[in-house]
């Protein structure tokens, strides 16, 4: 006899997140840093896509997280539609040591606007927060002013110390759990709505049931 189908998977919500930005800001190592704990000093040019799963816990609900890597297509400016399609979240990263791949940043946003949907959720990242400030070729509140103009929030973090690595991941997967129970919400409100009207209200309760993500 086969076994009944699992009324759910594992998780509440399936979030898929993009990491862009220029090659060699460290957009693989933050992915290690937060799916592994760990961090590796050996650059390895990311080959093929490359994406990562964690599943964690946000106000009693467990969100599963697949991390996607540009995979260095970065460097020949290929990366496609496809590699957006889907995208619920893209984390722009830039090295706070090097102001062209903070200058860059305005295209890779153009680049989101092009491919990805319209109420994708962005944030902003200057990694490599722990080198020496005498090194530091983009002072942190250029990079709030930039969040700020596009109206995104703002993190620096470091790979290397884990500073701000989970807080990162956490706050884009939080807003994003809240756009899509929002958008849960509203459609369920508006199934619930369209059926009292064919069923003078009967079947109301049908609609209750969240449909987000399954």
């Amino acid at each position: 006899m086969a076994a009944p189908p699992r009324a759910r998977a594992d998780y509440d919500y399936l979030i898929k997140l993009l990491l862009i930005g220029d090659s060699g800001v460290g957009k693989s190592c933050l992915l290690l840093r937060f799916s592994d704990g760990s961090f590796t000093t050996s650059f390895i040019t990311t080959i093929g896509i490359d994406f990562k799963i964690r599943t964690i816990e946000l106000d009693n609900k467990r969100i599963k997280l697949q991390i996607w890597d540009t995979a260095g297509q970065e460097r020949f400016r290929t990366i496609t539609t496809a590699y957006y399609r889907g995208a619920m979240g893209i984390l722009l990263v830039y090295d706070v040591t090097d102001e062209s791949s903070f200058n860059n940043i305005r295209n890779w946003i153009r680049n989101i606007e092009q491919h990805a949907s319209d109420n994708v959720n962005k944030i902003l990242v200057g990694n490599k927060a722990d080198m020496d400030e005498s090194k530091r070729a983009v002072p942190t509140s250029k990079g709030q002013a930039l969040a700020d103009e596009y109206g995104i929030k703002f993190f620096e973090t470091s790979a290397k110390t884990n500073m701000n690595v989970e807080e990162v991941f956490f706050s884009i997967a939080r807003d994003i759990k809240q756009r899509l129970a929002e958008s849960d919400s509203r459609g369920t409100e508006h199934q619930t709505l369209k059926m009292s009207e064919l069923d003078n209200g009967s079947s109301g309760q049908a609609a209750q049931k969240s449909s987000c993500c399954g």
